[in-house]
């Protein structure tokens, strides 16, 4: 099968948790035997930090607007057994616009997103997705499972609302074999909603365990920010040294973004990946977590839950969760296994596709 991706960066992991999760994807992909052509917009936050310029499992290119898209690649949209566009795709709306003119094979939607994505359809925000185009994808693909896929088919008219969850790459992530160096790490873009919550999970603990070392790795955060000493700041993190991190870390810290949290099953790229690499797994709590990695992730609603767990002796039984949360991931999402759905539900797809209602 070939499929044309169109999705906010391939090229690039600095701010936004997409690339890596297309990277599995399409790496699994190809493993599958299928072809693939991923098309990204040249930002130029993305072209200043570039990690994988020229991926070696799929087609790469950029375009520079919607205009440039269809004037190189819509013959290429025009011949793909299926086009997938993500969200936050700059200009989103016309480019799906476009493509629903002239591809001839199933059109869909990623929503890598979906939670936000609906708060800002409520609020009449249409920057890459709008509500009268959702019911003429042939699917709308989610990373977020659970009631929400209900609510896109009965509130939104999508025809058929599937979940794919972010993935792995079970080579890539491993353990190192390298010694602790951190009681507990946290990897992620800065986000406000987010903050007061690594605030209590992590940056409270700290203050409370002078003796005990933390890390936080990701760009964006404000300088502001009053970090303990005994925190330390890594700006940015490479995918490439992501199993290094982990495997350094007696504990990671997951921390669910707050629209996520309000509709659950929204798993983050970080959770399987510190997962797969058999970091035992601190999680702030929301619904579908305990349904997708049963018995595996310790549960923190506070400061003192933190605390309790840092300080708790060693037993044995943090490692076997971990070891639990490992296999689980291991069997049911690396991006291999990710790809093998997405290609049974698209090879399900033979029902005509609707055009897609036009603007006002």
């Amino acid at each position: 099968m070939n499929l044309l991706v169109l999705g906010l960066s391939l090229s690039s992991s600095w701010g936004n948790g997409h690339a890596t999760t297309f990277r599995a994807l399409l790496r699994g992909w190809q493993a599958l035997g299928h072809r693939a052509t991923f098309l990204e917009r040249d930002a130029p936050w993305y072209a200043a930090h570039r990690d994988l310029p020229a991926p070696d499992f799929c087609g790469f290119a950029l375009y520079g607007d919607v205009a440039g898209l269809l004037a190189r690649h819509g013959a290429a949209i025009a011949q793909a057994d299926a086009v997938l566009i993500g969200s936050f795709v700059p200009d989103g709306v016309a480019v799906i616009d476009a493509v629903a003119r002239i591809a001839r094979g199933p059109v869909c939607f990623y929503d890598i997103d979906t939670p936000v994505t609906l708060a800002r359809l409520a609020r009449g925000e249409e920057a890459y997705l709008a509500a009268r185009q959702i019911p003429g994808f042939d699917a709308y693909f989610s990373f977020t499972g659970g009631p929400l896929l209900h609510r896109l088919e009965a509130q939104y008219g999508a025809r058929r609302a599937l979940p794919l969850y972010c993935s792995v790459e079970p080579e890539r992530y491993r353990h190192t074999g390298a010694a602790p160096r951190w009681d507990l790490g946290y990897l992620g873009t800065y986000s406000a909603d987010r903050q007061p919550v690594l605030e209590r999970l992590l940056i409270e603990p700290a203050r409370r365990l002078p003796h005990r070392r933390f890390v936080v790795a990701g760009p964006q955060y404000p300088e502001d920010i009053a970090w303990p000493p005994n925190v330390q700041r890594i700006a940015h993190l490479p995918p490439d040294a992501h199993a290094e991190f982990y495997s350094a870390q007696r504990h990671t810290l997951n921390v669910t973004r707050a629209d996520m949290v309000a509709a659950g099953w929204s798993p983050s790229v970080r959770l399987f990946e510190a997962a797969a690499v058999g970091t035992p797994l601190l999680s702030d709590v929301w619904e579908g977590l305990e349904a997708l990695l049963p018995d595996a992730v310790h549960l923190v609603r506070d400061a003192a839950d933190v605390v309790a767990a840092l300080e708790a002796p060693e037993d044995g039984a943090r490692q076997a969760m971990a070891a639990r949360a490992r296999r689980i991931v291991l069997e049911g999402h690396t991006g291999q296994v990710r790809a093998g759905e997405l290609a049974q539900a698209l090879g399900s797809l033979a029902a005509p596709r609707p055009a897609l209602a036009a603007g006002g």
